[in-house]
């Protein structure tokens, strides 16, 4: 027997990844995703484990990786949310790790994340409120010298993937709370440098996309008929933790631009209020100084 007869070379099906890139961008475009080519580009990445920069040296894909890739883009058809599928969320500098149970960070906090950052100095006492995945509370001890980081939820479905992501930085403590308790870390009022909050602030009845409908918990979106109720005890509370001069950024829905600036200023305790857009010019967050 000849010694090719003897070990036959193994074939390996495979399709054009071009082909199946194509069709998934169809079928997310007939779904209402929003970006259905760089979903179906990083849903492809993940199937053939490697970086979506890497898929233009990619000619094909094995029938296995394409059927992976298929059953990827049905479920995000389904509106399952693409970080869901991924296991991971970017933000700024990190990968979070998300799923059921979390609220999957957006962009738009990495402008509010930033705002703190900046306003970070070697050594300092930062507080994230309503921290979910720990997406700022990470990223403070990722880019600057903190010297603690104090990460609140209260959610027991959120908190492990909270402890999961904040395990990698011993600076991060995480604390299980509420932040409308006026009680909340009562032994560090006066001592807080930095006050960080991402609160649930949509207003009850808001439409919202089925990706934060069906999958993002209620709890970490809706925040009261006006979207206030839990940014104005977290306003009481920065009051309180703050040190003189330190700094409060809460972020909230775009319809409250001016009734924010407006809960600040009416407190009495806070100077240099700011409002501040997201980089589509809607109203995103607010910022203040502790008298």
């Amino acid at each position: 027997m000849m010694p090719d007869q003897e070990h036959p070379r193994e074939t390996v099906d495979r399709t054009r990844l071009a082909a199946e890139l194509a069709a998934a961008v169809a079928e997310l475009g007939a779904a209402g995703v929003a970006s259905p080519r760089v979903d179906a580009e990083l849903l492809a990445a993940h199937a053939l484990g490697v970086a979506r920069g890497r898929l233009l040296l990619i000619d094909t894909m094995r029938t296995a990786e394409a059927e992976r890739f298929r059953s990827l883009v049905a479920e995000r058809a389904r509106r399952v949310p693409l970080q869901h599928l991924l296991g991971s969320a970017a933000f700024r500098h990190v990968e979070l790790a998300v799923g059921d149970g979390v609220f999957v960070p957006r962009p738009e906090t990495e402008l509010l994340a930033g705002w703190g950052i900046e306003r970070t100095g070697p050594g300092a006492l930062v507080v994230d409120l309503c921290s979910g995945s720990g997406a700022i509370a990470v990223s403070v001890a990722d880019e600057t010298g903190a010297g603690r980081v104090i990460a609140v939820e209260r959610s027991a479905a959120a908190l492990p993937w909270l402890r999961r992501n904040a395990s990698a930085y011993p600076v991060v403590e995480v604390v299980a709370g509420d932040v409308t308790d006026p009680g909340l870390l009562s032994e560090l009022h006066g001592a807080v440098d930095v006050l960080l909050c991402n609160p649930p602030y949509v207003p009850d009845g808001t439409a919202v996309p089925p990706e934060v409908s069906e999958h993002d918990p209620a709890e970490a979106v809706f925040g009261g008929g006006d979207g206030l109720v839990v940014i104005r005890p977290v306003i009481e509370l920065a009051a309180a933790l703050l040190k003189p001069g330190g700094h409060v950024g809460i972020e909230h829905d775009d319809v409250h631009g001016a009734a924010v600036p407006d809960l600040l200023r009416a407190d009495g305790r806070f100077t240099e209020v700011t409002a501040h857009d997201d980089l589509t010019g809607r109203s995103r967050y607010a910022t203040a100084r502790r008298r």
